[in-house]
């Protein structure tokens, strides 16, 4: 039987009959195909994205007439195939006896008589039409001229339509310039969210959005993927439940990647995806190095073009990932063959990871490894830096993959611990997770390096030996400690905070500011701190000016960086609302003393120093804001903190100065309703004073001493400084005696209006 006749007896495999009924309307693809437009349709992606289906929907909705031929692998022979098109063609216009002519014979000359008849044919067809040829990735060889012919050669108003696995052998540069070519790809034909409802529609599943939102993100809209998900839900109580259960290594999953893609692979490719599926993302030298390899980049770049739902990550086919449900399929095929293969090339792909400078994917794969020395490593590296820029959830992520038990047997997991916990100041699980590394470190014999950052951690958090004791502590961390890393910064702030509460300010305030310098980048919420501690430095030394611009400064930075959640960071918003209320802001005070307050509830046996800094800060600002309740209260508390805290001159000064104010206020009679700050004014106007050197006394600015002083003179009824001290003493306000009267000039002058 010559070919001709092959082809006319067994060639002809049309699409279906009977309509597209039935099935998913892809109207938003179908659209732009009806009527004009290129002449040339190229439809390619892998198998199971509805490429047939889509033609079918085009056929019915196209009044042009459709011929249809589907390739099988037969049609690599180049005669067979001419002559299936031919005479798939001459169902719609009778084909010139020439052309079938043209392909019998012994020796028939496809490329010098026979493709030019059959064009010659083609372009003589009475009206416009569409010729498929479905799964063209079967033509290969001499067959491929064929097709180019039909390329060349489809007339105006009539559409060659390719659907393929993988780009055929065309110009598609030169096709795409010429704008002679519509194509469609995966990402086209992936189903949307309503095509995806109404596919799960017809198979009786209904989810709700959350869940048909998710399937698709599971699937990338895979049409094949979503049908086989329905035979899955379908038996569950709960499809929108199931949907986060549905996986690549589901069988009926696994049995369509099986069958129609992995089948066509050899043996070194199948062996080649499921060692790469370790990988989120391959390209040529990550799997030479994980999978200990050459040739990768060629062989990803092969397999790409083959459309083994390999997804290209650039356009210069450098980087691929695989569709999430074939990597979860050859994830499965790797875990099957026991650990100790899938574990070693994890442990590689953390290492190459890392060297690229993405810790998080080696992190993972260490974790994936079960190796809790190479995973503690990789996450200590970035405790420091993830904690100050509020990561704080990653890392608490990473450390639940191990477990407690896990974690206390390898050092670099128990500092994240503690680290995490001094972030939520916790100083009850600080003080127990740097225990137990100090313990474990010893026993295996680890560096001082370990040591250091437990005993700077514990310091930091969990001080119950005094300042002293934390400040000699970090000064020996930071003799181990680069200066690059974020502990550094840690390291400044307890000892310049140590030196300040200690009764050192000069030797404070350098630290403090280094602090606030070079941590600004690398560690903003630490250097927030020290700004904050510097503002409060500044109070002390009658620097009221300053300590605004501090406070104005700490709190900018804690805005930007978003750092009103942890607790251990309840020192800036307390040092900012004391500073707005010298000022006289008093919503602002307020404001930023509530929240203090809040975070100062979640801490748990803090370091001492820290709380009683906190407790009297805040105890000052209710005083200032006439909350005389508020303020004994925090006095109390901050007492009972101070007690652990011996070694703190400055906090027993604010304390006893806080205490004082407070007897003082509570003995204002309630029909002279001075604050505070104004209380303190007024025992400074029968001095010898000016209003600037009042100012220097209180720690405020002259602006915030005159308008204080206003107040003071329409509370009491009066209109100069010499009435109000009068008064005052006739009301029982101010002690008897003579402790001098103003000096002339500006002393004692009215403040202007």
């Amino acid at each position: 039987m010559t070919p001709t006749a092959l082809a006319r007896s067994t060639g002809l495999r049309p699409g279906p009959a009977d309509r597209a009924s039935g099935l998913v309307s892809r109207r938003r693809l179908i659209d732009p195909l009806i009527g004009g437009g290129p002449p040339i349709a190229l439809i390619v992606a892998p198998a199971g994205y509805g490429k047939s289906t889509l033609l079918r929907q085009w056929r019915d909705a196209d009044d042009r007439p459709f011929a249809w031929l589907t390739v099988s692998a037969h049609d690599s022979d180049p005669i067979r195939l001419a002559s299936s098109i031919a005479t798939t063609l001459a169902a719609l216009d009778p084909m010139p006896d020439a052309v079938f002519a043209a392909l019998d014979g012994v020796a028939p000359d496809l490329s010098g008589v026979a493709l030019p008849r059959l064009t010659a044919a083609i372009a003589d067809f009475a009206r416009p039409f569409v010729l498929v040829l479905d799964d063209v990735h079967h033509v290969h060889g001499e067959a491929e001229t064929v097709v180019a012919a039909l390329v060349e050669g489809i007339p105006p108003g009539s559409v060659l339509a390719l659907a393929s696995r993988e780009e055929p052998a065309l110009p598609l540069g030169r096709l795409r310039a010429e704008r002679a070519l519509r194509e469609l790809g995966a990402g086209d034909l992936a189903m949307t969210g309503g095509e995806a409802r109404e596919l799960l529609g017809e198979s009786g599943i209904d989810l709700d959005a959350t869940a048909t939102r998710r399937l698709l993100e599971r699937t990338e809209g895979w049409p094949a993927a979503i049908y086989l998900s329905t035979l899955a839900l379908a038996r569950a109580a709960d499809p929108s439940a199931e949907v986060e259960r549905f996986r690549g290594d589901d069988r009926v999953v696994a049995d369509y990647l099986r069958d129609q893609l992995l089948t066509s692979l050899d043996a070194g490719d199948r062996e080649f995806l499921v060692r790469a599926s370790v990988l989120d993302e391959l390209s040529g030298p990550a799997c030479d190095a994980v999978l200990d390899c050459d040739g990768s980049g060629a062989r990803l770049l092969r397999l790409a073009r083959a459309n083994q739902l390999l997804v290209p990550l650039d356009r210069r086919d450098r980087h691929f990932r695989c569709h999430a449900l074939l990597r979860e399929m050859l994830a499965g095929e790797l875990h099957r063959r026991g650990t100790r293969e899938e574990r070693s090339l994890h442990e590689r792909a953390a290492g190459w990871t890392a060297d690229a400078g993405d810790v998080e994917s080696a992190v993972q794969h260490a974790i994936a490894a079960a190796n809790p020395a190479l995973a503690g490593g990789l996450i200590w590296g970035v405790a420091g830096e993830y904690a100050s820029h509020g990561r704080e959830a990653t890392l608490q992520a990473w450390m639940e993959a191990f477990g407690e038990r896990t974690a206390a047997s390898e050092p670099t997991l128990g500092l994240t611990a503690a680290a995490l916990a001094l972030g939520q100041a916790n100083g009850a699980v600080v003080e127990r997770w740097t225990a137990l590394v100090l313990e474990r470190n010893e026993a295996v014999g680890g560096g001082v390096e370990i040591e250091a950052f437990a005993r700077l951690i514990r310091a930091a958090g969990a001080a119950r030996d005094g300042l002293e004791r934390s400040r000699l502590d970090c000064e020996r961390a930071r003799s181990l400690i680069p200066r690059s890393s974020q502990w550094w910064s840690l390291c400044l702030l307890i000892e310049g905070s140590a030196r300040f509460l200690g009764g050192r300010p000069e030797q404070a305030a350098p630290l403090l500011e280094e602090c606030a310098r070079e941590g600004r980048i690398d560690a903003p919420s630490v250097a927030a701190l020290s700004v904050s501690q510097l503002a409060l430095l500044e109070i002390d030394r009658g620097e009221a000016e300053r300590a605004i611009g501090l406070a104005d400064r700490a709190m900018a930075d804690a805005d930007l960086h978003g750092l009103h959640l942890a607790p251990s960071h309840a020192l800036i918003f307390a040092a900012a609302a004391f500073v707005r209320a010298i000022q006289g802001r008093v919503e602002e005070a307020r404001s930023g003393r509530r929240l203090a307050a809040a975070l100062l509830d979640r801490m748990v046996a803090f370091s001492p120093w820290y709380e009683a800094e906190v407790r009297i800060v805040l105890a000052r600002t209710a005083l200032l804001l006439d909350d005389l309740a508020g303020g004994r209260s925090l006095l109390v508390s901050a007492g009972r903190a101070f007690e652990a805290t011996a070694d703190a001159p400055v906090l027993a000064g604010w304390l006893d100065r806080s205490r004082a104010d407070a007897d003082a206020l509570r003995a204002v009679d309630d029909r002279w309703p001075l604050t505070p700050a104004e209380l303190r004014l007024l025992h400074m106007l029968p001095t010898h004073l000016t209003f600037p050197g009042i100012a220097r006394e209180l720690q405020v600015s002259t602006n915030t001493v005159k308008t204080q002083a206003r107040s003071v003179y329409a509370k009491l009824g009066v209109s100069s400084r010499a009435e109000a001290v009068a008064c005052a003493r006739t009301a029982g306000l101010l002690g008897g005696g003579s402790p001098g009267s103003p000096r002339s000039g500006d002393a004692g002058l009215d403040p202007p209006a």
